[in-house]
């Protein structure tokens, strides 16, 4: 007679079994296609293409190293995001810079 954790624990098993099977076969089939890497590797030399795209919805999202401060606000400055990917990438590291500590409490009036 079998309890329900150890049906749960059989699962667990059997989805991290298949999940290492991904990773086999991952090497397997970059070795079948390693010629057509080493040719597109090639062509994006030749062509001198930039960054990977890493999302196709706003023009701000696509290329990070292209991207102006102000794009994501070209509709309204205090508009909402309303690209999806948008929310996944964070904020420039310029945006994020402190000149001046704004978390410290006010320094008493003499």
């Amino acid at each position: 007679m079998s309890r329900p954790s150890d049906r749960v624990l059989g699962f667990t098993l059997l989805a991290a079994a298949l999940f290492a099977a991904t990773f086999v076969d991952a090497t397997l089939q970059r070795a079948a296609h390693e010629p057509a890497l080493q040719r597109t590797e090639r062509l994006v030399e030749d062509l001198r293409l930039s960054d990977l795209v890493l999302f196709t919805e706003a023009r701000y999202t696509r290329h990070l190293t292209q991207a102006d401060l102000h794009s994501a606000f070209q509709d309204h400055p205090v508009a909402l995001e309303h690209f999806p990917s948008g929310s996944l990438l964070p904020p420039p590291a310029l945006l994020l810079d402190r000149h001046e500590p704004l978390d410290r409490e006010a320094a008493p009036s003499d």
